[in-house]
C-alpha cells in the first residue's frame, strides 16, 4: 500500500482527497500539512466520518516522513519550500496549486532534477481529455478560426484567469505554433477596435459556490464549436490527483503534467 502525504490537508481539495482516500485501497494516509497559523494543528486530518489517525502539522519533514508520494494542494506561497523538502527527502511531489509565478516554476524545475515533479492546475482526468480536443481542433480548424476562453469559480478563487484556462491557452498556442504571451488577450477594456487576428481572448467569472467550467470557443464565419468541461464536485479533482499520485510514484526524476499520466495510463491501461 502506497502512504501519501497531503499539503494543504485543512482545504477544500485537501479534504476532497480524505474522502477519496477512502474509496481508493492503493493508499493509506501518512502525514497531514497546513500552515504555521492554522487553527487546526494537533487535530485529526479528517473534519468529517470516521477519524484518519493521522495528526495535523505544520513541519513538512515531519509530514512527509516516511511517504511514498506527496500530494500539494496548498497555496501557490508555500509550493516551492514543500517541494524542496521533498527533493531533500526523496519524495515525489503532484502540485496542484494554482498561480505559480516563473520565479516558483524555476525552483520546481530544480526539484525536478533530483525528484519526480508533476505540475497540475487541474487534475481531473475530463480536462486532460478536454485539454488534448483542444489541441486537436486548433490544429484541425487552423488559425482563421477566433479562440475566446471562459472559466468559471467560486467567488474565493484568487487567480484569474484559472490555471487551467493558461494551460488551455497554451494548447491551442503550441497547435499553431504561437507563443501564449504574445497572442493572449487577458484585457479588453477600453479596446476601441476589432479584436487582434490570431489572438486568444480570456475572460473569467468569479461568484458563489461555483467548482469549476471552462468552456474553449472556436468561431468563424457562420459556425461555432464550443468544447466545454463542467464540475460538479471536487471529488473528481481528488480521484484524478490519486490516480496521478499512483502513477508518479517509481517515475525518474522529472518534470510531468497530466498529460504524461493519461498518455501512459492509456497505453497500459489504467489500473
Amino acid at each position: 500500500m502506497l502512504r501519501i502525504a497531503i499539503f494543504g490537508i485543512t482545504g477544500r481539495m485537501g479534504q476532497s482527497l480524505l474522502r477519496a482516500l477512502r474509496e481508493t485501497p492503493a493508499f493509506t494516509l501518512s502525514g497531514a500539512i497546513a500552515s504555521a497559523n492554522s487553527a487546526r494543528l494537533g487535530q485529526d486530518a479528517a473534519t468529517e466520518g470516521v477519524p484518519s489517525g493521522v495528526l495535523i502539522t505544520s513541519d513538512s519533514r515531519l509530514g512527509i516522513q516516511g511517504a511514498s508520494v506527496a500530494v500539494d494542494f496548498s497555496t501557490s506561497h508555500g509550493v516551492t519550500a514543500h517541494a524542496q523538502a521533498c527533493a531533500a527527502a526523496g519524495v515525489p511531489i503532484l502540485i496542484g496549486a494554482t498561480g505559480l509565478d516563473a520565479s516558483s516554476r524555476g525552483i520546481l524545475e530544480q526539484a525536478a532534477q533530483s525528484i519526480a515533479v508533476l505540475i497540475a492546475p487541474n487534475t481531473s482526468v475530463g480536462v486532460g481529455v478536454v485539454a488534448k480536443l483542444v489541441s486537436m481542433a486548433a490544429l484541425r480548424l487552423g488559425p482563421s478560426y477566433d479562440v475566446e476562453i471562459f472559466e468559471a469559480h467560486h467567488r474565493m478563487k484568487s487567480d484569474a484567469p484559472s490555471g487551467t484556462a493558461l494551460a488551455l491557452g497554451e494548447a491551442v498556442a503550441k497547435a499553431r505554433a504561437q507563443t501564449l504571451s504574445e497572442v493572449a488577450a487577458f484585457d479588453r477594456t477600453g479596446q476601441n477596435s476589432p479584436r487582434t487576428p490570431g489572438s486568444i481572448g480570456f475572460s473569467s467569472l468569479r461568484a458563489g459556490d461555483i467548482v469549476g467550467e471552462h468552456t474553449v470557443t472556436f468561431a468563424a464565419a457562420g459556425e461555432r464549436v464550443e468544447i466545454t468541461h463542467r464540475a460538479t464536485d471536487r471529488i473528481t479533482f481528488a480521484r484524478g490527483a490519486l490516480r496521478a499520485a499512483e502513477w508518479l510514484v517509481g517515475q525518474p526524476a522529472g518534470l510531468y503534467g497530466m498529460e504524461n499520466v493519461l498518455t501512459m495510463d492509456s497505453h497500459r491501461g489504467h489500473r
